[in-house]
């Protein structure tokens, strides 16, 4: 299978390089122009249990001459996802018969992709795999024991969504097909509200994060509002506890993990804030749920933003 990975940082890199090495043909296109060069120069680096292991890969800026995919796997920063799309189909790479599937966190990305290619071409898909960039083309990869998850957005089974769940498996990433995608969605939703902002405004890795008490008390909390709005919204959830998701969150990844929330904070960049908590305070407010706790966190988190001037920081403050 041809695939473009439209954002090879910590976890599309990691899932790149898992596809790579299951022998398809694997393009990774990421703005960061060091991480690219490293790519291409010394191919990519894996950590998995301690032991690194090189992928030769095929990495660049942008999509220019990759020509038409069977697959765009979206793993760019969700407020660069209308543009990345967009570029990818006006450089050609999204043909007739290419499916486009976002495997970003949080709520949002489907409909904009299909305002771009359309709904046709749009597919959702979540992971649980982890990744975290230690340096230009240097990443740990959590995958085992993490599995991924795709679907159509109508719930239907289709053959395409089998065939690309037996691409991730048969190279190493467990994939299932699901007829709830939107619930899927949900449940992986669970796991960021309560891991990723409070990492990044702590700054603390998993292995300190899941030693505070009180931590955990508010990220349990953010998770039981963010399952009452979607039980209010009719959202089919197959998450029965908070506690679940909060476990569920750091099984298989080692003390050093640091969410994606916090990596972009380390590198000055904004982060997903809106697409995550911010999205559960949305749909709190269509569903008629109140949600102090992530309401909150939006408010810390981009306090946070703004003290460290990251850019776009001035769409926070009056």
């Amino acid at each position: 299978m041809k695939i473009c990975m439209l954002g090879a940082g910590a976890l599309g890199g990691t899932l790149g390089g898992v596809l790579t090495e299951g022998g398809h043909d694997v393009r990774l296109v990421d703005a960061w122009k060091a991480h690219v060069d490293a790519m291409n120069t010394r191919g990519l680096v894996l950590r998995e249990g301690g032991v690194d292991r090189t992928v030769q890969v095929r990495a660049r800026t942008d999509c220019t001459g990759i020509g038409p995919v069977d697959l765009v796997v979206v793993l760019v920063k969700s407020y660069d996802t209308d543009a990345a799309v967009g570029a990818a189909l006006a450089a050609g790479v999204v043909g007739p018969s290419t499916v486009v599937m976002s495997m970003q966190n949080g709520l949002g990305h489907e409909d904009v992709i299909a305002g771009i290619v359309g709904r046709e071409r749009t597919m959702a898909g979540k992971t649980y795999t982890g990744g975290v960039v230690l340096a230009p083309g240097h990443l740990i990869a959590g995958t085992r024991g993490k599995e991924s998850i795709v679907g159509e957005l109508d719930g239907s089974v289709t053959d395409r969504a089998r065939r690309i769940a037996a691409t991730f498996t048969a190279a190493g990433l467990e994939t299932s097909v699901s007829d709830n995608i939107v619930g899927t969605i949900w449940d992986k939703l669970f796991i960021n509200v309560g891991t990723g902002a409070l990492a990044g405004i702590t700054r603390l890795t998993y292995g300190d994060l899941y030693r505070v008490r009180e931590i955990e008390a508010c990220a349990l909390e953010a998770i039981t509002e963010a399952m009452a709005v979607a039980k209010a919204l009719g959202v089919g959830i197959s998450t029965a506890r908070p506690e679940d998701a909060w476990r569920h969150a750091s099984a298989g990844l080692p003390p050093e993990f640091k969410t994606s929330m916090l990596q972009s904070l380390d590198k000055g960049l904004p982060t997903e804030i809106d697409f995550i908590n911010g999205s559960v305070v949305r749909a709190g407010e269509r569903a008629g749920v109140s949600t102090p706790v992530n309401r909150t966190i939006v408010a810390l988190m981009k306090g946070v933003e703004v003290g460290l001037r990251v850019p776009g920081w001035e769409r926070h403050v009056r």
